[in-house]
């Protein structure tokens, strides 16, 4: 990422990104010399190619930190220290990675002090800026901003970054902090979408695609961690791409992902609904659900849950290995008045044997929507 792209360096470095990942959050801390000493354990395993950079960046962090949710003038005080901060964040040594090493590495102690199993919860987040110049930041999509007074749309392109994170959290939802993050725009996948109108999308190879960045960031966190056992990856619907399951299972490793593909099942002559469609219920859960308005009630769903043979995509099975995984459906037998009806479809590599099995995952699951705090 270059030295240009420091709004980035900023949500990284801020306490946005780096506090409510961490135990404990500078927010909730009684006083400086707490935000300090927590400064302090984040930083103790960074290391930047410059002490002098060091410093600033533990200066920074605890201002920013005294002063969170604010602007970086308001963190800094004075234009003296904001525009050292802004020298900082556009120093060309300074990488996302460089500012969260530190943290990554606090991360892997608060992952070896505990037990169990750690879920490891991917999402992407788009982080869009204003700017006279945005070739230096680059691009995320194009909007449509209405219409101009002949009637026709105005495209509006977006300027920013992505950034996906993962976020490792204790079977009981506890963070333990970030362990492992990539940050690029869309530039870097130019002419990605019109191949994939001209070729079976499945045909374009996984590295020419946004959707490696699930698969890096997997392995990213098993080398951060170094026990693949006891990571649980889990994922959106965006998450369902074959080659994370197999790459998940090439490390030792395990996934959760919700699906949205109907894949080729068996002997390939019908596929995972068609299964599950013969599967009885197996049980029922209830759950706390809010409608669109924001009324509390209490929904019954319906567990089916099955372990099939799951091929690859017809363009893929020379290249991966049919898997066998687990899928659980859980689903409400009628849809309410005031919201949409819970189906989800999961899929994972672990064995669900019983009810309480099936609950586990989708507790397991619903943490999922921590990380998009983050």
């Amino acid at each position: 990422m270059s030295g240009d792209l420091w709004p980035a360096k900023l949500r990284l470095c801020g306490c946005h990104t780096m506090t409510r990942a961490s135990l404990p959050a500078p927010h909730s801390l009684d006083d400086a010399a707490d935000i300090v000493a927590w400064v302090d354990r984040e930083l103790a395993g960074c290391s930047l190619p410059d002490q002098r950079l060091g410093r600033r960046l533990r200066k920074l962090l605890v201002q920013i930190a005294g002063a969170v949710g604010g602007s970086l003038p308001l963190a800094c005080q004075d234009w003296a220290n904001t525009k050292a901060a802004y020298r900082f964040l556009s120093n060309a040594k300074v990488s996302e990675h460089a500012i969260l090493q530190g943290h990554f590495q606090a991360t892997r102690s608060r992952f070896a002090a505990v037990d169990g199993p750690i879920l490891v919860l991917q999402d992407t987040t788009e982080l869009s800026y204003q700017r006279a110049q945005p070739q230096r930041i680059g691009s995320t999509c194009r909007v449509n901003s209405g219409r101009d007074k002949e009637g026709r749309y105005r495209m509006h392109t977006v300027c920013g970054l992505l950034m996906h994170s993962c976020l490792a959290v204790t079977a009981e939802g506890l963070p333990l902090g970030l362990s492992a993050i990539k940050v690029w725009t869309r530039a870097q996948f130019k002419g990605t979408k019109e191949l994939k109108r001209r070729i079976n999308p499945t045909r374009v190879p996984i590295d020419q695609k946004e959707s490696i960045r699930w698969l890096e960031c997997m392995k990213q966190s098993v080398a951060l961690f170094g026990a693949p056992e006891r990571c649980i990856h889990i994922g959106d619907r965006e998450n369902d791409i074959y080659e994370f399951f197999c790459t998940a299972q090439a490390l030792g490793t395990h996934f959760l992902v919700r699906t949205c593909v109907d894949r080729l099942a068996g002997d390939g002559q019908h596929t995972i609904a068609d299964e599950m469609q013969e599967v009885k219920v197996k049980g029922r859960h209830q759950v706390e659900v809010r409608s669109p308005n924001g009324a509390v009630s209490l929904a019954v769903v319906e567990l089916r849950y099955r372990r099939i043979h799951v091929l690859p995509p017809i363009g893929k099975q020379k290249r991966y290995p049919a898997l066998t995984l687990t899928v659980i459906h859980a689903q409400e037998r009628h849809t309410p008045k005031d919201r949409a009806r819970i189906d989800w479809k999961l899929i994972t590599d672990r064995p669900v044997r019983s009810r309480a099995d099936a609950i586990q995952m989708l507790d397991w699951y619903a943490m999922r929507w921590k990380v998009e705090m983050v």
